[in-house]
Formats: C-alpha cells, sequence, structure tokens
C-alpha cells in the first residue's frame, strides 16, 4: 500500500529523546553541582538535594490507586435492540432532514454488522467528516515519520535563489518560539541560515518562487470563493505560510488569495530583499541544494488535522497521497487516489465520491456506513505480534467534547452535556450540512463508534440533536 515510500524529499528522523531522560540528567546536574552524588530515588532525591526537611521511608510511601484504566476487554455488548429503543425515537425526528447513521462496535470481527443502523449506505454530503477518509488513506499509504519538505536551491542567474514548495501548509515566518496553528512548524528564518551558509559570503540577489510541485486549479468544484476571506481556506498551493492565514495564531482568520508569493516575499525580506525580488518560475534541473526544512511528522499532522479540521492542510495530505501512488497532485488525481487507497487496504467505498481532500466541497458524497468502517478500524483493539495500529492518530486527534477543537463549544446543554469529556468526535459542518463521528465509552465500559449525517435543515438546529444522540450513546448500557 506504498508504506516506506516516499513523498519528494520527505526525510524520516530519528525520534527526539525522552524528556523522562531530560529530567533525570537535570537532577544529577543539580546533585553535583550541590558537591555530592545521588541515588535518583523519590522522594529523598529532594531531601539530598536540600528541598525537604527530611525522607520519607521508602516503605512508609502510599500505594499508588490507579484513577484510569483501560476499557474492559469483557465489557458487554449492547443489543441491537437495546439501542434501537433510545436512538430510534432521537433519530426519527423530522428536524434531522434526511439523515444517516451508524453504531459500530469496533472490537467486531471484520464485516459484522452495525450494532444500530438507519440508512447507513446513503451518500450524503460529509462536510469535514470528509477528512476521515483523507487521514485514514494518508496514514495508510504513508509513513508516520515522513515529513513535508521544503527547499531552496541555486537558480539559473548568479545570486538567485529558487523557493520550492512541497505541499509543507505548516511552514511559517514566525521567528523562534513563537508558533501559529500548527505543532512543530518548519521555520523560513532556519531556511534563510541554511541558504546563507550555502552561499558562503555571495549576495542573494532574486527569490523565484516554485509551486510545480502540484498542478491543476487552486480552488475545488464546489468551493465558495468567499470561503478565503471567511478563513476556512486558502488557494491550494505547496507553499503555504501558516496555511494562508493572516493571522497565523487566528485559526479561523481571513486568509491570503496569494500564499505562495506571500511566501517568497517574507523569505526575501529575510534576506535582506524587497518584494520586487521575487517573481514566480521554476527551479533549474539538477540545481544544487542550499538548505531544506521540514514538517512534523505525518501522524503529528492527522492529529492536528483531526482537532483543528484544517482544510488546507486536509488537502496537502491528500496531495502527498497522489505522489506517493504517483498519480497527478491535482484535487482530481488526489481524491481519486484517497479513495483508491481505502479500497485497496479492504474499505468498502461504494457511493463514496469526493473532490477535494477536505469534505468543504458541496459535492462531496459519504456513506455513514464508510465513516464508520474507518473509524472501527482506527480504534479496534490490537493484540501483541500484530503490529502498530496504523490508523490510531485518528482516534488520538479527535476533538472532546466539551474540551477542545471543534468541539470545545459543544455538548453544553440539556442531556447532551452527558457526553462532556466521553465523547470524541469529527465534526462536519456546511450550510445545510451537520455530521458528527467519533468513538464514546458506555456506563458498562464499552467503546462504541458512531456515525450520524444530516443534511438538509440548519446545522443550528441539527447539530444539538446530533450530540444528544451521541450523549445517549454514553449513559446507555442498552442491552
Amino acid at each position: 500500500m506504498g508504506l516506506g515510500r516516499r513523498i519528494g524529499d520527505t526525510l524520516r528522523l530519528p525520534t527526539k529523546p525522552g524528556r523522562i531522560v531530560l529530567v533525570v540528567l537535570v537532577v544529577l546536574a543539580l546533585a553535583a553541582g550541590a558537591g555530592g552524588a545521588v541515588a535518583v530515588q523519590a522522594p529523598n532525591v529532594l531531601s539530598d538535594l536540600g528541598l525537604t526537611s527530611a525522607a520519607r521511608a521508602e516503605k512508609d510511601l502510599p500505594a499508588p490507586v490507579p484513577e484510569l484504566t483501560g476499557l474492559r476487554a469483557d465489557a458487554p455488548v449492547p443489543s441491537a435492540a437495546g439501542l434501537g429503543s433510545v436512538l430510534d425515537p432521537l433519530a426519527s425526528s423530522s428536524a434531522l432532514g434526511d439523515f444517516a447513521g451508524v453504531v459500530v462496535d469496533p472490537s467486531a470481527q471484520a464485516g459484522a454488522a452495525p450494532l444500530w443502523q438507519q440508512s447507513p449506505q446513503e451518500p450524503l454530503v460529509p462536510g469535514s467528516t470528509g477528512k476521515l477518509l483523507t487521514a485514514s488513506a494518508a496514514l495508510l499509504t504513508l509513513n508516520a515519520t515522513d515529513r513535508f519538505a521544503t527547499r531552496a536551491v541555486a537558480g539559473a542567474e548568479p545570486g538567485q535563489v529558487v523557493l520550492v514548495g512541497g505541499g509543507d501548509p505548516t511552514l511559517t515566518a514566525l521567528p523562534q518560539g513563537r508558533t501559529g496553528i500548527y505543532p512543530e512548524p518548519a521555520r523560513l528564518d532556519d531556511l534563510v541560515a541554511a541558504v546563507q551558509k550555502a552561499m558562503n559570503g555571495q549576495k542573494v540577489t532574486s527569490v523565484v518562487v516554485d509551486t510545480s510541485t502540484w498542478t491543476g486549479p487552486v480552488l475545488a468544484p464546489g468551493w465558495d470563493p468567499a470561503d478565503i476571506p471567511g478563513g476556512n481556506v486558502a488557494p491550494i498551493m505547496p507553499l503555504t505560510l501558516d496555511g494562508g492565514r493572516l493571522d497565523p495564531a487566528q485559526l479561523d482568520g481571513a486568509r491570503t488569495t496569494t500564499p505562495a508569493v506571500d511566501a517568497g516575499e517574507a523569505f526575501a525580506k529575510k534576506l535582506g530583499l524587497s518584494a520586487s525580488a521575487v517573481s514566480e518560475g521554476r527551479a533549474p534541473a539538477n540545481a544544487k541544494q542550499l538548505g531544506q526544512v521540514y514538517s512534523a511528522p505525518m501522524s503529528s499532522l492527522v492529529e492536528t488535522l483531526m482537532t483543528t479540521s484544517d482544510n488546507v492542510l486536509a488537502e496537502s495530505l491528500a496531495r502527498a497521497v497522489a505522489l506517493t501512488r504517483d498519480a497527478d497532485p491535482s484535487f482530481a488525481g488526489a481524491s481519486q487516489q484517497v479513495l483508491a487507497a481505502l479500497s485497496q487496504a479492504g474499505f468498502d467505498v461504494t457511493g463514496a465520491h469526493m473532490v477535494d481532500g477536505s469534505g468543504l466541497s458541496t459535492e462531496d458524497r459519504v456513506p455513514p456506513r464508510l465513516l464508520g468502517a474507518l473509524l472501527a478500524a482506527a480504534a479496534a483493539p490490537t493484540s501483541p505480534g500484530q503490529g502498530p495500529e496504523f490508523l490510531r492518530p485518528i482516534v488520538s486527534g479527535l476533538p472532546v467534547a466539551g474540551g477542545d477543537g471543534t468541539l470545545e463549544d459543544r455538548f453544553d446543554t440539556g442531556t447532551a452535556s452527558a457526553g462532556r469529556g466521553v465523547v470524541r468526535a469529527k465534526t462536519g459542518t456546511l450550510t445545510g450540512v451537520s455530521a458528527l463521528a467519533g468513538v464514546v465509552t458506555d456506563v458498562d465500559g464499552r467503546l462504541l463508534v458512531f456515525a450520524l449525517m444530516s443534511n438538509g435543515p440548519s446545522p443550528a438546529t441539527v447539530r444539538p440533536r446530533l450530540d444528544t444522540i451521541a450523549a445517549t450513546l454514553s449513559r446507555c448500557g442498552c442491552r
């Protein structure tokens, strides 16, 4: 399925040393500075460092009491009849419009019927729950440690530098110590330092911006150009700073219409050049590389995608899937390859039709059955010896109801409030489109997957009802 292949100039870097090692080294260094050797054993370390009046004997330490425990493998499974008795009345409301949904046991055997379902095969506009398809395809196609690369190479003229976009929307012009929306962003400052070192004193005279890594239109079918100033998306180009945000720290702030040129001008400014020194073009064949910087690893980017529902990041991951599968890195090529990757991995994509990677298009269609299958695979328990669960970052990145991301201000009224801190889900919202797909633990300690989709009524009407259905699952043993 493409595992182990590279995206252009992606790089697999070794894992950073653990923080625990750093803490131990700091303690040892402090002890050495105090003039004595220390055995690193709590609580005597603090006493030996002079930070407490006396140490307690190890035998006096109270036994730890676990507060957070794993899910019970033998937790009872809700019955179809039990779930139907509580969910059917909620799902039959005319206020939901065209509604479809499923509830799935992720520990069930592959191919097992959902525990509860209503029109599970009906393709509906998914909104941002369509990102579950892109995230799954990315994790199944790429290595979790792959990173986007942004390069600077020598141009065709003396003193010319070409900034080559590699698809990283997290690249930032912010200085070290300041971070916008994305974790561990690649920084223009680091690329500038690398270029200056490689130029060895030669003056940079001009900057060329190269966006040839991707092809095709910069806006997908079914997108509204008003979404650019509205803060939902920027033109999709392989060279973009902070997802095209005018304010890097504002998640839903207005975006630029010229992300690549903006990046080139920011790069030129850091090199002491004016905006007039920037032009668009292509890097010469076999150009000398002057420097490169890398994004956070793909697993981290997927978690960020799930939490923030960032449309630009989703489109970048979809293009990475297309490139890795040797297909056209355009909207059409990327959306086709996302579905092809899922099909190759064994998922039934019947009824799914995507024209983008973010779910922003009104032309996208996905059946809730597919969303449930993807989440069930991501949440399924694994046994020792089965290897890593490639889709797990999807679940770990899901927003927590009433806690963070796109669910921070939801599940706050009526019976829906029971889902706060218990439901984790990806949202999907467009005009007349509401969806919620994620995981929840019921009162018996059973992990359940759900996918709920509504087309037609206003999200203001539908979203509280979807929240109530998910919260009801958290309160229901339903046997």
